[in-house]
């Protein structure tokens, strides 16, 4: 059997929230179900994950994501993190580099977040850009 090759990834983005945890749990389903790999994947630029000060630092940047996706990984996984799991984390615009992403992927899964009420309705930009111009099927897991 020959390796797999990117474009059979499940790619996963992450947020630190726990919608983006359970997209992780239902992508690990998958990717083992598929026999697929699994990528993690957290967009460092997102101002709505991080302090003000983190934004002139891109190391600072680059460091707090790096532990937001540890502390996702950790939370679904504890010790028995999938084989075939990789953790990326990329610089840019969330929506942008998932869609850049999703051309070497089989499935891209999100996590929704909602507000209730009217406003929870209503998909966020991301996963409303990701649904519009991903180059691969799109999974939006609702928390």
């Amino acid at each position: 059997m020959s390796a797999p090759t990117t474009d059979q990834r499940i790619l996963v983005g992450i947020d630190g929230s726990e919608s983006s945890m359970e997209a992780l749990r239902l992508a690990a389903r998958l990717a083992e179900a598929l026999d697929a790999p699994l990528e993690a994947i957290a967009c460092a630029g997102d101002p709505t994950v991080l302090d003000a000060e983190l934004l002139v630092d891109e190391e600072a940047l680059r460091a707090n994501h790096e532990r937001i996706l540890a502390r996702t990984v950790a939370a679904v996984f504890g010790e028995d993190v999938p084989d075939r799991l990789t953790t990326t984390v990329t610089h840019g615009r969330p929506a942008g580099r998932l869609i850049t992403e999703s051309e070497n992927a089989q499935l891209l899964v999100l996590g929704r977040r909602g507000r209730g009420g009217l406003l929870g309705s209503a998909l966020g930009s991301v996963s409303h850009a990701c649904i519009s111009y991903a180059h691969c099927p799109v999974l939006v897991v609702r928390h």
